[in-house]
């Protein structure tokens, strides 16, 4: 009888050791660097907009965060080597349209509205260019040279079966012509490539563009908002509405940039960086930076990032599908309502909210 109370009271030692140490380190987080997986290349829009509200939210909260670059599988290496750290918020994943593509193309299995939780601070506009001495001068001429040689004119993306090549394709199949997509690993060598003449057409975003627009060496073929963008150089920057009018009944959503935190993460840590993340989103050195490159402040948090990020993968689930888009998983194989039923669906049986982020 003794031994058996004996046991009883060393394992209650044990847990209540066990439960101060853990809230006495909760107490003192972070005490170490904290570390962004970006999920692209440096240089891309992804990189450069969570490096700019990385060093916002260093600079207000005296926190040290560190940004590392683990591109491939739409997301999904990025993905893995975040779910495979601990849960204890040293280690976040860098991401675009909330981690949407990785599970998409079968490259990760997680579900970003119940193993993560997002927080969204931007978002972007899509965008075709070429050199100025293409022989397409307008986004007519590469609908015309397309339907001569189908599936011979390049485009490059930022990966496969990511936003940028996604957009591509919707864009191509409205116009009803057939590209080909050249994967990069990120807006911005998607970009250099065109530059370099690697590809006849350079993907990405007018963040991605803007500069060399402004220099000379890219000429705006079409980009993805309603109305013709004019920069300051007189520059114009036509819209796709200009020559497809129905456009807007398949284009995805504009993209945007997330940061993630793996769900199971103490609440108590999960708190201390959306604060965090609040505060470096609406200062003025982000939003100064946002303007800059043509991004917009776009900030969703709580519930509504899940259904956000839920609704943009049933989209972009049933878009893939619709065009055929190789090793793409349909929308019934993720256990995903059509887009048209999302409203009915949302929110899933199984779904549970961080109540304690609700009205923040």
């Amino acid at each position: 009888m003794r031994i058996k109370n004996l046991k009883k009271f060393y394992l209650l030692i044990f847990f209540f050791g066990a439960y101060f140490y853990i809230s006495h380190a909760i107490a003192d987080w972070p005490d170490r660097p904290i570390t962004i997986v970006v999920m692209y290349s440096t240089g891309g829009g992804t990189d450069t907009v969570l490096r700019a509200l990385a060093k916002e939210m260093s600079e207000a909260t005296g926190w040290r965060i560190n940004i590392v670059n683990r591109p491939g599988g739409a997301g999904a290496l990025a993905t893995r080597y975040v779910l495979n750290k601990r849960n204890d918020g040293y280690t976040l994943l860098g991401a675009s349209n909330f981690n949407k593509y990785s599970r998409i193309s079968g490259g990760d299995d997680s579900t970003s509205w119940e193993d993560w939780y997002f927080m969204q601070a931007a978002s972007n506009t899509g965008s075709w260019a070429v050199r100025p001495d293409s022989r397409f001068k307008n986004f007519n001429d590469i609908v015309a040279a397309a339907r001569e040689a189908p599936g011979e004119i390049t485009i490059s993306t930022s990966g496969t079966g990511g936003q940028w090549h996604e957009l591509a394709a919707v864009v191509a199949h409205s116009a009803g012509i057939e590209l080909k997509y050249i994967p990069y690993g990120s807006g911005r060598l998607a970009t250099l490539a065109g530059i370099n003449g690697e590809v006849d057409i350079a993907g990405g975003g007018i963040h991605e563009h803007i500069q060399f627009f402004q220099s000379g060496q890219l000429d705006s073929i079409q980009q993805t908002s309603p109305n013709d963008i004019s920069l300051s150089n007189s520059i114009i920057l036509p819209s796709i509405y200009n020559f497809l009018s129905s456009v807007n009944e398949q284009l995805p959503p504009n993209g945007n940039y997330n940061l993630g935190i793996r769900r199971d993460t103490p609440i108590d840590i999960i708190i201390q960086l959306q604060e965090a993340f609040i505060n470096a989103a609406n200062s003025k050195g982000f939003r100064d930076f946002l303007a800059s490159r043509n991004f917009k402040l776009d900030l969703v948090l709580g519930s509504e990032a899940d259904r956000r990020a839920a609704e943009l993968e049933v989209i972009s689930a049933a878009t893939f599908e619709r065009l055929a888009i190789p090793e793409a998983r349909s929308p019934a194989i993720l256990n995903l309502p059509s887009p048209e039923e999302f409203h009915l669906w949302w929110p899933p049986i199984n779904y549970q909210p961080l109540e304690e982020l609700e009205g923040d």
